[in-house]
């Protein structure tokens, strides 16, 4: 098993996430393309101490941007992760 820092990156902070965060108890996580959810479940209760109800998975894909001549380029894709916490449970974000 791999440690819990080479699977989960960071919490992803958006307008999207604070409203899941205060009304679901769901909050997201930018993770490595390769961990799976068993990984990320492990490593969410090993780095904040909290119980993982369900872990749902998407690859997002990077946008497509254009350069400074008519030549477009991609942002980088990434893996986020929403994990659904048991009542009672959060993770303190200060």
């Amino acid at each position: 098993m791999r440690e819990s820092q080479r699977i989960v990156k960071t919490l992803v902070v958006t307008e999207k996430g604070t409203r899941l965060m205060e009304a679901e108890n769901k909050y997201l996580f930018k993770v490595f393309d390769d961990a799976n959810k068993v990984e990320i479940k492990r490593a969410v209760e090993e780095l904040f101490g909290v119980s993982v109800e369900k872990v749902n998975t998407l690859r997002r894909k990077g946008k497509r941007k254009r350069e400074r001549t008519m030549r477009y380029g991609r942002t980088a894709g990434f893996k986020r992760a929403v994990v659904t916490l048991k009542a009672g449970d959060s993770i303190d974000l200060t």
